[in-house]
């Protein structure tokens, strides 16, 4: 199979603490007085210093290959890293170290409303998020009822600004979109956990008909291990940054990260 995204020593830092004052000419007084050795003026109370020098790395020397069609179940604690490895992918942020190759257009849910334009309708923004992918018009109208039924959002709702959208319309709109329009890889960060039970199936059930029968590749990131199992058939494991285990079978990987957490499995009758 052809390789969808390959990573080498991927590595992202992050400076703790405030980073600036957010007006230029603060920022140009705690830099005279860094410089210089005065007092900081715009220094929060009981700070030593305006950030921790230290930071930390939130992705630390991540290598992986990811194969066109290929379901990757992406595990890990709260801080482990999972959304940073997503950002960087999507281009949202830029690495520290290392590179990555990705070969095909991203539609991302990283977050409920992910690049939706809140004065916009749900209409004007599955027309906005298709142009963003590179498509003509007649193409996205084309479609456009497809969308709209899967989303279940019909009638004047679709034609109403989506600041006014539930949550739950927000990911239904926003699956949608990613699933319908032209793209070769889908990353999805634990959006479906707003969802109702009815549409969290239904789009389980989508995604693994784009990978299986239109080679979609797909990164899932959920705590959610029933749901990784049903529809991953890969998995990783990422811990303080590090990749904990390597692409591995999606139960193989499950176990394990049980087992991290100290989960005793059922035994069996």
């Amino acid at each position: 199979m052809a390789l969808a995204i390959k990573i080498e020593n991927l590595s992202k830092y992050y400076r703790l603490g405030i980073i600036n004052n957010g007006t230029l000419w603060k920022d140009l007084q705690s830099h005279l007085a860094r410089l210089f050795g005065w007092e900081d003026p715009n220094l929060v109370i009981g700070w030593d210093s305006a950030y921790d020098r230290d930071g930390f790395w939130a992705l630390s020397g991540i290598n992986m290959e990811i194969e066109q069609g290929d379901r990757i179940a992406v595990m890990g604690r709260n801080g482990a890293g999972k959304s940073t490895l997503l950002r960087i992918l999507t281009r949202i942020t830029a690495p520290t170290g290392g590179c990555f190759h990705v070969k095909g257009r991203i539609a991302s849910l990283l977050e409920v409303g992910t690049g939706f334009h809140s004065e916009l309708t749900g209409r004007e923004n599955i027309f906005m998020n298709g142009a963003i992918l590179g498509m003509k018009r007649r193409e996205i109208k084309r479609k456009l009822d497809d969308i709209i039924g899967f989303s279940e959002i019909s009638g004047r709702h679709i034609d109403t600004p989506v600041k006014r959208y539930s949550s739950g319309m927000h990911v239904r709109l926003g699956f949608a979109i990613a699933a319908y329009l032209d793209s070769e890889i889908l990353l999805a960060d634990e959006v479906l956990a707003v969802g109702d039970i009815k549409f969290r199936q239904k789009a389980l059930d989508k995604m693994k008909d784009l990978s299986l029968n239109h080679g979609r590749t797909v990164i899932f990131v959920s705590h959610a291990h029933q749901m990784l199992q049903e529809l991953c058939n890969k998995g990783i494991i990422l811990e303080n940054g590090k990749m904990s285990l390597d692409m591995s079978p999606v139960e193989e990987a499950v176990n394990r990260y049980n087992e991290m957490l100290g989960i005793e499995l059922p035994k069996e009758m």
